[in-house]
This record gives structure tokens, C-alpha cells and sequence, in this order.
């Protein structure tokens, strides 16, 4: 896609990633991979005393987890190759995804075995934290078309500050005149922990060489939901369970007091934690009767709304952005949605989300998903989704 000189370095740009292998093709870097494995391989180790005969079962059954989590890693890195063009191996790939649900550390650690797609580096100048991040060398801009599923098993790969810092970045750069991208840094911001909202922060200034706060300021300075992004993004919440009814009554009677007021909501809302914040959302529904995003549609202010409901049931949000996915005449932004959720939620909610969508929509997430889609992206879905 010409005329995008600022996404060159991004691996997410416009649901498309491309890989270009430059002075070792794939295939060299796999051999060398190979040959270093079989040279550096351990040693078996040696028969244990008879005396101690208890010894051997817990030996032989590590060193069988070590060589089955090896044999894992080289067919994903085979398989990964492929996304370059040499061919892909699907079914691996699909495999990966059921073997290594909920278990962050093997992404992590094959992320640190293949130099050849990630490579450490600093999240912030100076700083000791890093994370493995994809390579720009391989990382071009777009020529030709990748799959849907090519796109999900990389954002599965990467590590998820690097993946939300991308997502934010190419919201900013691709869609910033367009309500949407609002909706997704909302998204971002408000159901991420602290600790996920501060990752993505550092991985955003290590890709881009400037924060996200800079950025929403600059990027969306004439549209009147600027300064609540800028809140929400830059936000470090208490996470505590500990809630205060007479402040979640003085600020709710406040938001009442003045309903086209978006300066005093935008405060309270990226600045409570999320528990205050619903006790702050319960007491406006007994004082009303009805929710507090129905009133915000008077009011206008999209940007409010999503954030009022991501806040509030985060998995009810999302199950809605899935079923609009499955829309007849979803756009392309929002047939996106679909791989973001399953992706960024698989090992976080997800099996709230699933309980969500049934009530909702009266159907399983894994029917509606099997339904709607097809081929390896379907089979990728439903196992990041899980039964």
C-alpha cells in the first residue's frame, strides 16, 4: 500500500504483514538452527545408582518435557518460515495453538529461539526491561496480500505489549480520521491491567521513538474526545478491590448534575479504579433507572460510551465487537475486530466472554465462529477460543 511511509517499520498495518528475508533465506537460517541444535544437544544422562532406583522416573520424565517442548519449538519455526512465501505449514501452526493455550512462557521462549523473526530490545532508552520484538528487517511494507490467517498467527506470536503498541500505532497513523480508531485505543486502555496499559507504553516508545500519550495528543487534537484519550492511555489504576460508596455516590450525583458535561466524566473515568468505577455506574442506574451510556447517546460523544462499557463489562463489550464481525455488510475494520478479541483475549477472559455471547446472541461462540468462517483461520479461532 503506497503512500504509507509511516507504518513502514509496523508489522500490523491495515490487517496485511510482510516478510522479507534479506541476505539468508529461511531455509539457511533452518539449517544453521538445525545444525546448532544437534551440536549443542546435552549429553544423555547417566544411569542412575541402583541404590536410588526413585531418581530415574522424575530424571526421564524432564528430560522427556524438555525434548517434546524442543521438537515444539523447531516445527512452529519451520512452520513460521513459510510466512515469507517458502510455504506454510497450517496444521503446525494450528496444532501450536491448541498445545500452547495458556502458556505464555513457550511464546516467550521461542520468541528468544528464533532471531531470525524477534529480537530483544529495550522498552524504553536506557531501560532493563525488554521484550522480543519482531524484526524490521523481515518486516516490509505491504506489496502483496497476506491471509487473514498468516496476520493472526503473527499477532499470536508476538509479544502482547508489542502487539497492543502496533494496534494503537496503526489506529493513530491509519484510521485517525475515522471514529473507530478512538474506539480501539479506548479499547486498549480500558481493558488492559495497569501493568498490560504501562507494557504497551514502553514497547510503543521503543518502536516509534516517542510515547503514545504524545502521539493520541498530536494525532487527534481536533476532535473533541482528545483529551479522554489522552486520560485513559496514560492511566496506572489501583487494582485493589477496595471501593468507597460515598465517593461512587458523590461522583455519580456529579455526572448527573451535569450530563453534557464530558470534561467532569472524562476525569472520573480515567482516573477510578475500574471496581470504584462500577459501584459509580450502579448508584447513576438506582438514581436514573437506566444505564449511563443509554444517556451518553443524547449526548453524543461515541468515545464516552465505549469507554463507559468497556469499564463496566469488558466481556459483554467484547462479545458484542465479535458479533459484529458476523454482520451481513461488516466493513473490513470490523471483520478485524474479530481476530483482535480472539487473539488479545484468549488467555485472558475469554471463557467470560463465551458466557457473555450466549447470553446475548442465545448461540456459542464456537458455533457462531465455525459458522462464519472457514479453512486454518476457523480452525486457529476455535483453538484460541477453546471448547
Amino acid at each position: 500500500m503506497p503512500g504509507c511511509p509511516e507504518c513502514v517499520s509496523a508489522c500490523v498495518c491495515s490487517d496485511q504483514i510482510w516478510l522479507v528475508y534479506k541476505g539468508h533465506p529461511m531455509q539457511q537460517f533452518l539449517a544453521a538452527q538445525a545444525a546448532s541444535s544437534n551440536s549443542s544437544s546435552p549429553a544423555p544422562p547417566p544411569p542412575p545408582l541402583r541404590s536410588r532406583p526413585t531418581r530415574r522416573e522424575p530424571q526421564q520424565s524432564v528430560n522427556k518435557e524438555a525434548a517434546a517442548m524442543a521438537d515444539e519449538q523447531q516445527e512452529l519455526t519451520r512452520a513460521f518460515s513459510g510466512l515469507g512465501g517458502l510455504g506454510v505449514e497450517e496444521t503446525a501452526l494450528v496444532s501450536a495453538l491448541g498445545r500452547w493455550r495458556k502458556q505464555p512462557e513457550k511464546r516467550a521462549s521461542f520468541r528468544r529461539g528464533f532471531p531470525g523473526f524477534f529480537s530483544p530490545a529495550p522498552t524504553a532508552s536506557g531501560g532493563a526491561i525488554t521484550i522480543e520484538r519482531c524484526e524490521d528487517e523481515y518486516v516490509r511494507h505491504l506489496k502483496t496480500e497476506f491471509s487473514r490467517f498468516k496476520n493472526l498467527m503473527v499477532l499470536w506470536a508476538m509479544h502482547p505489549w508489542e502487539r497492543d503498541a502496533r494496534w494503537a500505532h496503526r489506529a493513530l497513523h491509519k484510521h485517525k480520521k475515522h471514529q473507530g480508531s478512538g474506539c480501539i485505543l479506548v479499547e486498549l486502555a480500558c481493558t488492559r491491567s495497569a501493568e498490560e496499559l504501562l507494557g504497551a507504553r514502553r514497547a510503543y516508545h521503543a518502536l516509534y521513538s516517542r510515547s503514545l500519550e504524545e502521539d493520541v495528543a498530536y494525532r487527534l487534537k481536533e476532535t473533541e474526545h482528545a483529551g479522554l484519550l489522552v486520560g485513559l492511555v496514560a492511566a496506572y489504576r489501583y487494582e485493589g478491590a477496595r471501593v468507597s460508596e460515598d465517593l461512587a455516590t458523590e461522583e455519580a450525583n456529579a455526572i448527573s448534575a451535569k450530563p453534557g458535561n464530558n470534561e467532569v466524566l472524562a476525569r472520573v473515568l480515567a482516573t477510578r479504579s475500574k471496581p470504584q468505577l462500577r459501584a459509580t455506574f450502579r448508584i447513576y442506574r438506582e438514581i436514573h433507572g437506566k444505564p449511563l451510556e443509554e444517556d451518553l447517546i443524547a449526548v453524543g460523544g461515541i468515545c464516552l460510551q465505549e469507554a463507559v462499557r468497556c469499564l463496566d463489562a469488558p466481556a459483554k463489550y467484547f462479545g458484542e465487537v465479535i458479533a459484529g464481525a458476523f454482520k451481513e455488510g461488516a466493513d473490513k475494520q470490523a471483520k478485524a475486530a474479530l481476530t483482535r478479541v480472539v487473539v488479545s483475549r484468549s488467555e485472558a477472559d475469554m471463557e467470560e466472554i463465551k458466557e457473555a455471547y450466549v447470553k446475548q446472541h442465545g448461540a456459542k461462540l464456537v458455533d457462531a465462529v465455525a459458522k462464519n468462517t472457514h479453512g486454518h483461520y476457523r480452525d486457529a479461532l476455535l483453538a484460541m477460543i477453546g471448547k
